[in-house]
């Protein structure tokens, strides 16, 4: 008799992870923040004193 209890199409036992996992992750926020504030500090700049 054919087996019929395992399949290929099976759930994954890992759930899939999206960007807002990528996003949770502390370096990747911290070279976020790094580089708004660099980006922020030259639209400032620009602005306020050229």
């Amino acid at each position: 008799m054919l087996d019929t209890t395992t399949s290929d199409t099976a759930a994954p036992s890992e759930e899939r992870r999206g960007c807002l996992f990528a996003l949770s992750q502390p370096p990747l926020m911290i070279f976020l923040a790094v580089i708004g504030c660099l980006l922020l500090m030259a639209s400032l700049h620009d602005l306020l004193l050229l």
